[in-house]
């Protein structure tokens, strides 16, 4: 098991998910984010059925980040329960895990 993780997060347009790439990274919080572009997801919220038009993004850093990390994205995101799910990384290239590690504080 390395200290790494991928946290997935999807935004309600591509410019959000920018603004929270941008900020995870700059904040050095995340080593990298990658933006998936557009998705649709089905989903319960205040007891009603709900189909919208999101953007999906991924960003990679270390384990003991993902709490700083996912407090970066509830403080950009618009949403009022943001989907923010950290998913541990068991292995992989060792170099670019240690970037991972070098790119975040």
């Amino acid at each position: 098991m390395t200290d790494a993780s991928l946290v997935y997060v999807t935004a309600s347009t591509l410019e959000e998910a920018r603004e929270i790439a941008k900020a995870a990274v700059e904040a050095k919080l995340a080593a990298c984010a990658n933006i998936l572009g557009g998705i649709e997801s089905s989903y319960w919220w205040n007891g009603e059925l709900h189909r919208d038009q999101e953007t999906a993004l991924i960003l990679k850093t270390k384990t003991s980040l993902v709490p700083q990390l996912t407090q970066k994205v509830r403080e950009v995101h618009s949403y009022d329960c943001p989907c923010v799910v950290a998913l541990p990384i068991g292995g992989g290239n060792p170099d670019f895990l240690q970037w991972i590690s070098d790119e975040t504080q």
